[in-house]
């Protein structure tokens, strides 16, 4: 096991501006946060990032320590600023001298308002690399559009798509878009990094989740750009199955081995020739057929967990359908070093995902500990960083511009 905060942290010395909430802008941050950049998030005085209210809370008769937010914003410094107070505006000048990377998720045109959006900004540090996350992109018909998940799911033909064989579109359990945009604009802004190493020149960044969605579809955009035809399920070559209640996953596509051996496996050499199955093409349009078969040959064993052996030891992918709390506990991601725990003032430590990547084979872990009230860095942030003296400090404070945890 790797000790907390051993790992080489590989952003030491770079400062990001964090005006994101929620869900996209703050998974991007602390993918920051983990690799040693110093995060300053800024939060609403009062209530915060509304994520704070959600699901799980940790501090019993409080509503603003909610799992969902610790483990996104673990790591980063708590700055509690109104936006909309001209004082606060100064504040922010300030920080964005002393900032490499500004990340926000508002919708498009509220910091253009605030007086912190690009053209602003760069004024002030013209080699600042600033990104933009929102629904649908800073530009376009929909650009104002409000972006939840579920509507990303919608509009981008994935929760057509994943209706597969059901008789209507389903609320998919994963906030993807959210997710994916959150990685893809921690890639661009490593990118833009990268050019200014080079050239000293700063950058703006446009992640949109509807097209990070949309990108993250392997087969039918491909066709239908194409001129062919879109890709529905149910996906052929893909079983799920359950044997005296387990359920288990086996795969018998994504490699041209996988069909001899199931072949092998099941005893059956005849399937090769049968015209209904002996091309991939054929397998995928009778599939419905060919899974009969393939489930009849599993029910031959006895336990869900005989069939993922049998199958494991004649190399065709399957694996257990886990529920989460298996997962947490499981051996190999105990070996991998996945789950985090980070210090907590009241609850001693809290357990988060940690990163999902190695770095000279050590996982990367929070460098702070889990973040608590709103605004408990903006004191030693503003002090330490700019300089502030007590007076000035507790000037901003009365005059509403800041909050001090």
């Amino acid at each position: 096991m790797v000790s907390y905060g051993a790992v080489t942290q590989l952003l030491d010395g770079l400062t990001v501006l964090d005006f994101t909430r929620v869900l996209a802008g703050p998974y991007c941050t602390r993918l920051f946060a983990d690799l040693g950049a110093r995060v300053l998030k800024i939060e609403r005085p009062g209530e915060g990032d509304e994520m704070r209210r959600g699901f799980l809370q940790l501090d019993e008769g409080r509503t603003d320590q909610a799992t969902y937010f610790i483990r996104i914003n673990a790591g980063k410094r708590s700055v509690a600023l109104d936006l909309a107070h001209p004082l606060a505006r100064e504040v922010v000048r300030d920080l964005t001298r002393l900032s490499d990377v500004v990340v926000e998720n508002f919708v498009p045109g509220v910091v253009a308002r605030l007086g912190c959006d690009y053209a602003a900004l760069s004024a002030i540090k013209p080699d600042l690399v600033y990104c933009s996350i929102s629904g649908f992109g800073q530009t376009g018909p929909l650009r104002s559009m409000q972006a939840f998940a579920h509507i990303i799911q919608a509009i981008s033909g994935v929760m057509y798509l994943e209706q597969q064989g059901d008789p209507a579109p389903r609320v998919n359990y994963l906030q993807t878009a959210d997710v994916l945009a959150g990685t893809q604009a921690f890639g661009a802004i490593m990118a833009a990094l990268w050019r200014r190493t080079r050239t000293g020149r700063g950058a703006y960044l446009d992640v949109a989740m509807l097209e990070c969605l949309v990108a993250s579809e392997d087969v039918t955009y491909g066709s239908v750009l194409n001129g062919g035809p879109e890709y529905l399920g149910p996906r052929p070559g893909m079983v799920i199955h359950a044997i005296d209640g387990r359920s288990f996953a086996m795969q018998t596509v994504g490699a041209p081995q996988l069909w001899p051996r199931l072949l092998e496996t099941m005893k059956r050499p005849e399937l090769a020739r049968d015209p209904r199955f002996a091309t991939p093409l054929a397998r995928r349009e009778h599939w419905a057929e060919l899974r009969d078969i393939i489930v009849g040959w599993l029910d031959t064993f006895p336990t869900a967990d005989a069939a993922i052996s049998g199958l494991s030891g004649a190399r065709l992918p399957a694996a257990p359908v886990l529920s989460p709390r298996e997962v947490t506990g499981h051996p190999h991601l105990a070996e991998r070093d996945f789950f985090a725990h980070v210090p907590h003032p009241t609850r001693r430590r809290v357990g988060v995902t940690a990163i999902p990547f190695q770095v000279d084979g050590a996982r990367p872990k929070p460098t702070a500990g889990a973040p608590y009230r709103v605004g408990e860095d903006t004191r030693g942030v503003l002090s330490e960083m700019l300089g502030y003296d007590e007076a000035r400090v507790e000037g901003l404070r009365k005059a509403g511009a800041i909050e001090l945890a």
